[in-house]
């Protein structure tokens, strides 16, 4: 059992300088053991997959195409996204060290969200780069430049993180001097409002603000590009060119479909005295389960791929 901590302070009286996640202190420890197997083997086949994807897209020139840049970007973000989360679930549920100091818990909530923010907007580029690709075929290597790939890469970074950086000082300015326990596996931000004793309710408006924007903005864009790429591929003439454009854009459409719809609901339309079991089952599969399945739905199903990783495979056999 952990013990809370505390320490005096001249403002609170008492105030809190540890929280305990404390999300799945209900299960027994041999079903605590087992998750966290679970877990940690998703985690490495989910960096070992998204390695992979960004050692063929650096060795094979065939792979070298805006496309695949945006995609070996995805899997390298996809990383620390499940990084920032899962290795501390791992050691919560595998060794029941469950205490973490309140700079780590503001930084991990910062980085999950900030990582998440990239994502969406990151999304919006891939969905405009098929947007030209299928749209605009002609223009395409002129107008999609390594230059300008790089440069949406690195604008993607940077918004992300500038934007979702007003969410440190907002939270270094909560005070926290009753319970300690965190209802979550990590630090997400409405079980740290709800342990506040400062008057969150208008830090709930300005998340709540920060999020829907985000969320819905980069939604509204990715829809606009793709019900775009759907008018243009009804008026290609050929069967075999508008299959091959909707294999390409089905990957996406099937992240666009997991991502959104359960981020839409916790986010977008968050609540004080929302379920605090939902949101943990959410997060948990957006943490975890969806970077585990990004590498096959993006890339490891992909011919291109599949062919690239034969030749890795096929050489490094040569030399052995």
């Amino acid at each position: 059992q952990d013990e809370l901590r505390f320490s005096m302070s001249p403002r609170n009286g008492t105030a809190v300088t540890e929280f305990v996640l404390d999300g799945f202190s209900g299960l027994t420890q041999r079903l605590q053991l087992f998750l966290s197997l679970v877990i940690l083997l998703m985690y490495l086949t989910t960096v070992i997959g998204n390695a992979t994807i960004i050692f063929l897209v650096c060795v094979d020139h065939h792979l070298q195409t805006p496309m695949y840049f945006f995609i070996s970007n995805l899997a390298f973000l996809e990383t620390w996204f499940t990084s920032s989360t899962s290795i501390r679930l791992f050691v919560i549920l595998c060794s029941g060290r469950r205490t973490i100091s309140l700079s780590s818990c503001f930084a991990q909530s910062y980085l999950y969200f900030a990582l998440g923010s990239t994502e969406f907007v990151l999304l919006v580029v891939m969905s405009f780069d098929r947007y030209v690709a299928i749209c605009q075929p002609l223009h395409y290597t002129a107008i999609m430049k390594p230059q300008l790939c790089i440069h949406l890469v690195f604008a993607t970074w940077v918004i992300s993180f500038t934007l979702f950086s007003y969410r440190l000082p907002l939270l270094n300015k909560l005070t926290f001097c009753g319970s300690n326990k965190i209802d979550h596996f990590f630090c997400d931000y409405a079980p740290l409002f709800k342990l506040s004793c400062s008057d969150t309710s208008l830090f709930w408006k300005i998340d709540s603000v920060f999020s829907s924007f985000v969320i819905l903005g980069s939604l509204c864009l990715t829809l606009a590009f793709y019900m775009s790429i759907l008018f243009c591929i009804l008026h290609i003439p050929a069967a075999s060119e508008r299959n091959k454009a909707v294999t390409t854009c089905s990957s996406q459409l099937t992240t666009l479909a997991i991502i959104y719809g359960s981020c839409i609901a916790l986010n977008v339309c968050p609540s004080e005295d929302g379920s605090l079991d939902t949101n943990r089952i959410v997060a948990l599969l957006n943490t975890v389960l969806y970077p585990f399945l990004n590498p096959f739905i993006y890339s490891l199903r992909n011919k291109a791929v599949i062919v690239a990783l034969n030749k890795v495979i096929a050489h490094a056999m040569m030399k052995l």
